[in-house]
């Protein structure tokens, strides 16, 4: 039976790729104050605002390629059963050929009602109208969960990594709750791996640090996981 890898990844791993971690400094992402464009207040406040931001996030999104950390990722599934958990909006990882992949945070090329998280619809790279209505009247919104939101993916999550003979982090600090948690509903024998160019704070685990970005780790675990 194929061991089974379920990877944590989050900006660090897209990072390579063009794509601006979620705090580069000082609150700011591309810019924008964080608590302005990835809060619930912030879509009540100025959801025009909101709206273009992600509109932006999305064209961006369009011309930027999958690195090799997310296409060394997909490789693992001849190998193994692999499972993404990603913090990151982004379909990079879809498009480096993964396949079964848990947005805990929504995904950017998807839209749905303001009124809850249905009607969800994929829209691609396209932008969305300010006057744009979902099919229950409501404003369409982009498919996020933001700052103040529930998690509605978490216990998939949960389960996943319950069951994990090995766990990659990959481009995350898991600093940020509730996906900081996941790391502990791994089994006790699972081999933890942390790829990551930074001291990351200490995991009291049995824990492998890989001490590289995500392109150049990446390659040295699929290398010592496949030979």
């Amino acid at each position: 039976m194929k061991k089974k890898i379920v990877v944590l990844s989050g900006a660090g791993i897209s990072a390579e790729s063009g794509i601006s971690t979620f705090r580069d400094s000082d609150g700011l992402w591309e810019n924008y104050d964080v608590q302005e464009v990835a809060s619930i207040d912030g879509w009540y406040r100025n959801p025009d605002l909101m709206t273009k931001f992600y509109n932006e996030r999305r064209a961006q999104l369009e011309h930027t390629e999958p690195n090799e950390a997310h296409k060394l990722v997909a490789a693992l599934e001849e190998y193994c059963k692999v499972v993404v958990v990603t913090q990151n909006i982004d379909d990079l990882h879809e498009r480096g050929g993964s396949h079964h992949i848990i947005h805990l945070h929504g995904e950017a090329t998807k839209a749905c009602s303001e009124n809850g998280k249905k009607f969800v619809q994929d829209i691609g790279y396209r932008p969305i109208a300010n006057d744009e209505k979902a099919p229950d009247g409501g404003r369409l919104r982009p498919f996020i969960v933001w700052f103040g939101e529930a998690v509605p993916l978490m216990e998939d999550a949960v389960r996943e990594i319950e069951t994990a003979d090995i766990v990659i982090i990959i481009g995350t600090s898991l600093n940020v709750y509730p996906a900081a948690g996941l790391l502990y509903y791994a089994p006790n024998n699972a081999d933890i791996y942390v790829i990551d160019p930074k001291d990351v704070q200490p995991i009291s685990r049995n824990v492998h640090f890989i001490k590289e970005k995500a392109t150049v780790g990446m390659r040295k675990l699929f290398d010592l996981l496949t030979k």
